[in-house]
């Protein structure tokens, strides 16, 4: 959701960047050839079509595009040409999924005099065994050398709505910015869901200004694998919510600039530099906080004078708003660091360096009894992780997605190759079902899925060990008059058997899983399988509700009643041809032991083919991610957003991890009320249902909707440990009064907890009266935690 006090915020910043930029001339560099070095994406048979562009069934539309090799001069103007070409979604657009593109950049070095400004649905790809290296060219002038979201528009507009800056990738590439002018930046990334920075090296000269990401704003999103040398903020970033794991900082004048925020979870970085250097600044005005909070876990701080700097005052002493610059840290190696904390209005020390700190806060938290204690120290009574959800050394469980990069392209064998079709409307199921036991069967064979749109009318059943990668996202398709009944719910990917007991290692990476069409008795993907800490996972893949090209779900079937006013009672009946699905994601009981990572679980709330209207539409989809496992299981930077009766449900969880986790309620609820137009536990085998006893009627006293989607419920469950939530309430019925300052009253509960052992970091709702219910005690109440645009405490412990 937009947040014009961000901007507010960034204002003098932008002034800066948007003025044109004298540049200091960089050393003077040879031109090295691409040349191929065996990575297989390069090699691969690139056939794939895009669904409903008639221009790529007809062969006239590339989908990966190859950039020529570096010239010794000027590259921007020929990898530009390849960012256009078959008319691509830039200015003026706002989005689309009909011209996604993969731009590959064989290794070399390529010298950027201009921007490349990054069209929609694009991901850059370098070469992952030689990576590419992009430098300034001597007068290269510009907010940054890639920009995911141009201020090109009159009056210095972005070409996207930030916020709705779905769908971009760059990975595997090095930014070379020594020698360049003092001001110069790498990446603007200002992005929304399904975006990822990953294996990407950052480097600047020590002492300088210049920059590696420029964040002004977004709702993302996930980084991982980057590495920063030299340089003045290596991160200037704020986004509503983002998850970052593996970064590497060395000798920056400050590692990360934390401008503002909801939520940011930091893990397993390293931050490495001097005498006035920093590791974090998030110290903007206490009477102004801008910085919602920060979770920093498994992490070291050596050798900078500050770890982190905040201008936290606390409750009573002038902090505004009264929990803004929320700080938790978790498992972090001061060792080296003078100072851990630093407080700079009042320019003294809270929390000495030279140590390991097992955990610390700064904010408002809660504990089983529900008593609110408002403090900047130690956590006393902190959790400690059971080891199945963490590493050797202690620290919680990750894996990066896998790119397959010393794997050759003789291994892979492809979807189309294999007789699939690919084209959205023959039936696909028998041929990927046989396409996936081939390359089971086949030693160390990878299957990879061409982009294209595969159209499944039956359960797929994905073997018990199999990698997969598909290419920008490929389509798996549910054909929703093959899953219409949500009394009989079936999933339409299934990894591995039900009720067997299986074990072994599933690879996903880079598919979208959506239907043509309504599927209220559709399981979107149903994961049974048992496998070895962090052997099997789905990194960068989504399901995708409606929205987009061919699933039938958008604006001339669905659209949404801007302005409709309906609670108490329907003014807009659900059509039935505007029912999504029964459920997006499903961990049965017998699985565990794997990583979601980046995957957004998302019912559409408008048409991404409308272009610069983004009109908004209405789909019923009745549950989101349901986690029954009763192995461990590792959520890092996942989604779920705008179901009817839940976004996440635990049920019985044993060992339970989530690295930010984000939901919105429905635009159009409370009308219809939860769970209309579907049923409470109306299918056997899925009788977990939240029946929303706790609400006596409708709305409460004060007529406050209580009938809507749960952000979150555990039930029945142990070893739940969360770091950040972000969970918003924006709309009753399409109208915003709830949202305001004065009134944050969208819905009376977000987060339900019931019989279960929870803990919760950096706990951020938005707009709920009642942030957390826990059984049958007195709610936390959000009224009593306000914070950056949203409502947040530092913890709450269930014992």
């Amino acid at each position: 959701m937009f947040s014009t006090r961000s901007v507010m915020l960034l204002s003098t910043a932008l002034s800066a960047f948007l003025a044109p930029v004298a540049q200091a001339a960089p050393a003077p560099q040879q031109s090295s050839p691409a040349s191929s070095s065996g990575y297989w994406l390069a090699d691969i048979k690139h056939q794939g079509t895009v669904w409903t562009n008639s221009n790529s069934t007809s062969g006239g539309y590339e989908i990966f595009r190859t950039a020529p090799a570096p010239s010794g001069g000027d590259d921007s103007d020929a990898i530009q040409k390849l960012l256009e070409d078959g008319g691509r979604c830039g200015a003026n657009c706002n989005s689309s999924t009909t011209t996604p593109a993969i731009i590959y950049i064989p290794g070399g070095t390529y010298q950027l005099n201009k921007p490349l400004n990054l069209t929609y649905y694009t991901q850059i790809i370098g070469d992952a065994k030689n990576r590419p290296v992009f430098k300034p060219g001597p007068t290269f002038a510009g907010m940054a050398m890639m920009d995911a979201d141009p201020y090109a528009n009159p009056n210095n507009t972005n070409w996207f709505i930030n916020q709705n800056n779905f769908f971009r990738q760059i990975r595997n590439c090095v930014f070379d910015l020594r020698g360049s002018a003092n001001t110069t930046t790498a990446i603007h990334w200002q992005v929304a869901q399904a975006t990822s920075l990953q294996n990407i090296d950052f480097q600047m000269d020590e002492g300088s200004g210049q920059q590696g990401i420029f964040m002004d704003n977004g709702s993302g999103g996930w980084c991982s694998d980057l590495t920063f040398s030299g340089g003045g903020n290596c991160m200037f970033v704020g986004s509503q919510q983002f998850t970052s794991r593996n970064l590497k900082f060395t000798n920056c004048g400050t590692a990360i600039f934390m401008n503002w925020n909801w939520g940011w979870t930091f893990s397993n970085v390293s931050i490495e530099g001097g005498s006035g250097q920093t590791g974090m600044d998030m110290s903007v005005n206490p009477s102004n906080q801008s910085v919602g909070s920060v979770v920093l876990s498994d992490s070291k701080v050596s050798g900078v004078e500050y770890g982190v700097k905040t201008s936290y005052g606390g409750n009573g002493t002038g902090n505004v708003p009264a929990t803004g610059g929320t700080l938790l840290l978790i498992n972090v190696d001061f060792t080296g660091t003078q100072q851990a904390v630093y407080q700079v209005p009042q320019t003294k020390t809270i929390l000495e360096g030279n140590k390991i700190v097992a955990s610390w806060a700064q904010g408002n938290s809660y504990t089983g009894n529900g008593k609110q204690q408002t403090s900047a120290g130690p956590i006393t009574n902190a959790p400690k992780l059971p080891t199945s959800l963490t590493t050797q050394n202690g620290a919680v469980y990750g894996r990066s997605k896998p790119q397959y990069e010393d794997v050759a392209v003789s291994n892979f064998i492809s979807a189309l190759d294999s007789g699939c079709k690919g084209d959205g409307e023959t039936d696909d199921t028998k041929a990927v079902q046989d396409f996936l036991n081939k390359v089971a069967s086949t030693p160390n064979a990878i299957a990879f899925f061409d982009h294209a749109a595969y159209l499944i009318k039956d359960t797929i059943i994905v073997p018990q060990k199999i990698k997969i990668v598909g290419e920008i996202w490929s389509l798996i398709v549910a054909d929703g008059s093959s899953f219409n009944d949500p009394t009989k719910p079936k999933p339409v990917w299934q990894v591995g058997k039900r009720d067997t007991q299986e074990k072994g290692a599933v690879e996903i990476s880079d598919l979208i899983f959506e239907t043509k069409g309504a599927a209220p008795g559709a399981v979107m993907i149903e994961w049974n399988l048992n496998s070895a800490q962090g052997e099997s996972g789905m990194w960068d893949s989504h399901v995708r509700i409606g929205g987009s090209a061919g699933t039938e779900l958008l604006m001339e079937q669905c659209r949404g009643h801007t302005g409709q006013v309906g609670f108490p009672g329907e003014v807009n009946p659900p059509k039935v041809e505007c029912q999504g699905v029964f459920m997006m994601f499903h961990a049965t009981k017998q699985s565990g032991g794997f990583v979601l990572e980046n995957d957004w679980f998302w019912v559409a709330d408008h048409d991404l083919e409308d272009g610069p209207g983004q009109t908004q539409i209405n789909l019923y989809s009745a549950r989101g991610a349901l986690f029954q496992n009763q192995g461990p299981c590792w959520l890092w930077g996942t989604a779920s957003e705008h179901s009817i009766i839940y976004n996440y449900q635990l049920d019985g969880v044993k060992a339970f991890f989530g690295g930010f986790m984000q939901t919105e309620t429905p635009y159009f609820q409370p009308s219809p009320e939860v769970p209309k137009p579907f049923t409470f536990n109306g299918a056997a085998g899925y009788q977990n249902d939240p029946t929303f006893a706790i609400c006596e009627n409708g709305t409460d006293s004060d007529g406050v909707p209580c009938k809507d989607a749960w952000g979150l419920r555990v039930l029945n469950s142990q070893n739940v440990h969360i770091y950040s939530t972000g969970m918003y309430s924006f709309f009753n019925g399409y109208q915003q009064k709830c949202v305001a300052s004065t009134t944050e009253n969208c819905q009376l509960n977000m987060i339900r907890v019931q019989n279960s052992e929870v803990y919760m970091y950096a706990v951020t709702t938005k707009a709920s009266v009642n942030m957390l219910r826990v059984d049958a005690n007195d709610p936390i109440v959000a009224a009593d935690n306000e914070g950056v645009y949203g409502d947040t405490i530092a913890y709450y412990f269930s014992k």
